[in-house]
């Protein structure tokens, strides 16, 4: 793999980075800073519906399970990062083949090839 192509690569995953940290931050901000009362918008010293309240708590986790999937989404990203500081990157971690250019450009946090990830999505799903 070429310096230019590692150089892109690596401008694309600390935009990614960015883009996310900025994501996840928000996401907490609304979620984690407020409380449910402010979160709805009611004020009022009145008791929520059951209803409103399930409603809301639904949300409220569904927003933080995102939150953790692009937490999740982080981590690889910055293993990929250092992985393109260790001279580590672009090589299969399964058969230490390189991946291809075209796998890279579109998930470049990759960490298997496309032959290695099939293996690995059909034992997922056959577990």
């Amino acid at each position: 793999m070429n310096r230019q192509l590692k150089s892109k690569l690596k401008d694309t995953l600390v935009n990614m980075r960015e883009d996310i940290r900025s994501k996840v931050a928000h996401i907490e901000k609304e979620n984690l800073g407020r409380s449910q009362k402010e979160s709805t918008g009611d004020l009022s010293g009145y008791s929520f519906h059951m209803a409103d309240l399930a409603s809301d708590n639904y949300e409220r986790e569904l927003s933080l399970g995102l939150a953790e999937s692009e937490r999740e989404l982080l981590h690889k990203i910055d293993d990929a990062l250092k992985r393109l500081k260790d001279k580590n990157f672009g090589k299969c971690e399964e058969c230490k083949k390189e991946i291809t250019q075209k796998r890279l450009t579109a998930v470049p946090y990759a960490l298997l090839c496309i032959a290695c990830q099939e293996q690995e999505d059909k034992k997922s799903r056959q577990s």
